[in-house]
């Protein structure tokens, strides 16, 4: 099942991405453990390095407010595109289940694409001591 409001709310944080360089607005949302959803907006540096993607930005807003994990993930791409990996990883501290956490994907089309985390992360970077954290699935 499609979570609408999560989507629609990636979508309209796109409209506020910040994009002069690539030209690629992308928004994104995130569901949090008590059904807040939080979104963000890509926001792009001359020095590229310093650019944040909007998951990431929409993930500091959750957390920042004490939210601790995530529930559900929607991006709004031109193309549909999924988050690039350092996106993943940073989902994946965050997962409540990676098995089961759905990821939409929303293009200009109207087309919404819907993955499995783990199928786009089928393994993230875990240290030794973090291997038996209960919050990866």
């Amino acid at each position: 099942m499609i979570n609408e409001p999560l989507i629609l709310a990636a979508l309209q944080a796109r409209k506020n991405a910040y994009a002069p360089y690539s030209e690629y607005h992308v928004g994104s949302a995130v569901l949090d453990e008590n059904g807040r959803i939080w979104s963000g907006c890509n926001v792009e540096n001359a020095s590229y390095p310093a650019t944040i993607c909007a998951e990431r930005v929409a993930i500091g807003k959750m957390v920042s407010e004490g939210g601790t994990q995530i529930k559900g993930v929607a991006v709004s791409t031109k193309n549909g595109g999924v988050p690039c990996g350092i996106c993943l990883q940073v989902i994946s501290e965050f997962s409540a289940n990676r098995e089961e956490l759905p990821v939409y994907c929303r293009s200009d089309n109207g087309e919404i694409k819907t993955y499995r985390f783990s199928d786009l992360l089928p393994i993230d970077f875990i240290l030794p001591e973090q291997q038996d954290r209960t919050n990866n699935g």
